[in-house]
């Protein structure tokens, strides 16, 4: 048996409960794949993307549902050393990337103030126009569990709104083009046992920007969330799932105000109103 083989046994059977069953869930729950979509599996070269990748391989496999896949590269300006660490990757693990090129790095180096946004948004953009460029209708990008749960926590404590990732979404910009999240309900620390499981390694991030900002004691909002979700667990194990079962549960009349869409609602709206 090859390892790529293994490593895809690894997948469907060791972590059948825990990455494999939740895949399929997320994908089942939020209808994230339709007969005849043609995916871009948009790879960064870290360990979530390259699971998302094998899983899609073995939907493929095994799924009625009958769809295409791109694995999709970009590449905003990676040095030597993760460039070909990535493609090495792709050959363990044989999933056929396509890389394609853009200056994003070499852009954002040039904001003075913490360029994140900008590169996120640039970034999305890209993924857009080359996905659809091989004809996709779709993106995927690899945000688990825990990206999600951040997020929410990060809106409420310094957004001052309770807002969450989407399992999917369509883009505003790239008329026809969706971005679904396959590994939604995935949980980070799954992942790692099973990259660690495997015996592989993944680029972690590869920042050029970040390595310059960054040092041992700042860190990124999305780390503190980290931490915190970390104490929180200590007084009760559950409070991850609980964040995010609480995103599919928002009772409405217990909220003061909400938007949907540019309105904005508010509980005394209609309070008077006879029931």
């Amino acid at each position: 048996m090859e390892r790529y083989e293994e490593i895809e046994r690894s997948i469907i059977k060791k972590y059948r409960k825990l990455i494999w069953a939740k895949f399929i869930s997320a994908i089942k729950e939020y209808k994230l794949i339709q007969n005849n979509d043609k995916i871009a599996v948009c790879i960064s070269g870290g360990k979530d993307s390259m699971l998302m990748a094998k899983c899609m391989q073995q939907l493929q496999k095994y799924s009625e549902i009958q769809f295409e896949t791109e694995y999709m590269v970009m590449d905003p300006g990676y040095n030597d050393v993760n460039k070909k660490h990535i493609i090495e990757n792709a050959e363990i693990l044989n999933i056929p990337i396509k890389i394609f090129n853009t200056p994003i790095f070499e852009i954002v180096d040039r904001i003075e103030e913490t360029p994140c946004y900008l590169c996120a948004r640039m970034r999305r953009g890209y993924l857009y126009r080359h996905a659809r460029d091989l004809g996709c209708n779709k993106i995927a990008l690899g945000h688990h569990f825990d990206d999600v749960i951040e997020t929410v926590l990060m809106s409420m404590l310094y957004a001052a709104e309770i807002k969450t990732m989407m399992p999917k979404l369509k883009s505003t910009n790239h008329e026809g083009m969706e971005l679904i999240r396959p590994m939604y309900k995935v949980k980070e620390d799954d992942i790692i046992a099973w990259k660690r499981y495997n015996n592989l390694q993944f680029i972690q991030c590869a920042c050029r920007i970040t390595e310059k900002i960054q040092t041992e004691d700042t860190g990124s909002k999305r780390q503190e969330m980290k931490i915190l979700i970390k104490k929180l667990r200590q007084i009760n194990p559950n409070i991850d799932t609980n964040i995010f079962r609480s995103i599919h549960n928002v009772n409405l009349e217990t909220i003061i105000g909400y938007r949907k869409g540019n309105v904005y609602h508010n509980f005394l709206d209609d309070y008077d109103k006879i029931i």
